[in-house]
C-alpha cells in the first residue's frame, strides 16, 4: 500500500467539501463577448482544491505549484482568492467540528487558550514587530481557542506586538460552531491572561477561569500527583498549525487570504481527528 502524502485530499474529504463551493454564474449586469460555454474551460475545481492543499502543506510559491499534478498556478491562485473572500475555508471547518461533535463530541469541559507568533516578512495586514526578533522584523500572532483535544474552535489572527490579553474577548466569541449552554466549561490559559478585566471576561462569558503561571502548575502536581495537566493542549495545537509550512512563515500579504489558509488547516486537523482526510 502507497503511502498517502499529507496534500492529498481524498474522495471522503473532496466528499465534504465539494457541496460548500460556490457554483459559478454569470453576472446578468455585465455584457460578455463570447457565449456561454465559450472559452479556455475552467480548472476543475478538485484540482484547484488540491493544489490549494498542496501550498498549504509544502509552503511552496503559487507559481511553483506542478502543473501536470494540479493545474496552472495562477488558476489555482485565482481560486483561492475567490473561496477565501467567500469565506469557503472557514465553512469547511465549521462544517468539520459538527461531523467532529456528531462522531466523538466536542471537548468543551476542558479548554484552553494561547497564542502563537510567527514570522511575516510580505504582509502588509495583521501585522507588526515581531519581540522575539527585537522588534526589527515583521511578524504576526495567532490566537488560538482549542477543546480538551486540541482541536481549534476560535482563531483570530493578528499582529506579532499584540499582547494576548487584549484578543481574550475577541477569541472567546468568535468560536464558529455553537456552544452548548448548560455544560460547565473551564478555561485553562497562562499567566499572560491575568488581571481583573480578563478575569471578568472570562467569568461572563460562562467560564471556570484557571489562569496560572507554569510554577503555580508544577506546584499543584507536587501537592496532588493525580492532577491532570490540561493547558498544554493548546501549545500541541499551536505546534500541529506550524506544521503547514505556508502559514509557518507567513507569506500571504492580505488577511482575508491569510485567514483563509488557517482555516483550511483547522480544517485539516479537525478532520483528522476523525479520520477523514486519510479515509
Amino acid at each position: 500500500m502507497s503511502k498517502v502524502q499529507s496534500w492529498e485530499v481524498s474522495d471522503a474529504f473532496w466528499q465534504r467539501v465539494e457541496p460548500l463551493l460556490p457554483i459559478q454564474q454569470r453576472d446578468p449586469d455585465k455584457t460578455y463577448k463570447r457565449k456561454p460555454g465559450g472559452g479556455r474551460k475552467r480548472l476543475d475545481p478538485r484540482m484547484a482544491f488540491s493544489g490549494i492543499v498542496y501550498v498549504l502543506s509544502t509552503g511552496c510559491q503559487w507559481k511553483a505549484i506542478p502543473k501536470e499534478q494540479f493545474g496552472c498556478g495562477s488558476a489555482v491562485h485565482k481560486y483561492f482568492i475567490e473561496w477565501s473572500k467567500a469565506g469557503v475555508f472557514e465553512a469547511i471547518w465549521r462544517q468539520g467540528l459538527a461531523e467532529y461533535d456528531e462522531m466523538e463530541g466536542i471537548a468543551w469541559e476542558w479548554q484552553s487558550i494561547d497564542g502563537g507568533m510567527y514570522k511575516a516578512p510580505m504582509a502588509l495586514e495583521t501585522v507588526g514587530k515581531n519581540p522575539t526578533d527585537r522588534g526589527k522584523k515583521n511578524g504576526s500572532k495567532r490566537h488560538v481557542l482549542v477543546d480538551g483535544r486540541g482541536v481549534p474552535l476560535s482563531i483570530v489572527v493578528t499582529g506579532a506586538n499584540r499582547h494576548d490579553v487584549s484578543q481574550l474577548e475577541a477569541v472567546l466569541d468568535g468560536v464558529v460552531f455553537e456552544k452548548p449552554a448548560e455544560q460547565e466549561q473551564h478555561l485553562c490559559a497562562d499567566c499572560g491572561y491575568k488581571g481583573k478585566q480578563a478575569l471578568s471576561s472570562i467569568l461572563q462569558r460562562g467560564y471556570i477561569p484557571h489562569v496560572k503561571q507554569r510554577k503555580e502548575e508544577i506546584e499543584d502536581k507536587k501537592r496532588d500527583p493525580s492532577k491532570k495537566a490540561r493547558r498544554w493542549i493548546v501549545e500541541a495545537s499551536i505546534s500541529w498549525f506550524n506544521r503547514f509550512r505556508k502559514i509557518h512563515v507567513r507569506f500571504e500579504k492580505l488577511e482575508v487570504t491569510h485567514y483563509g489558509l488557517t482555516c483550511l488547516a483547522a480544517a485539516i486537523i479537525t478532520y483528522r481527528k476523525i479520520g477523514v482526510i486519510y479515509g
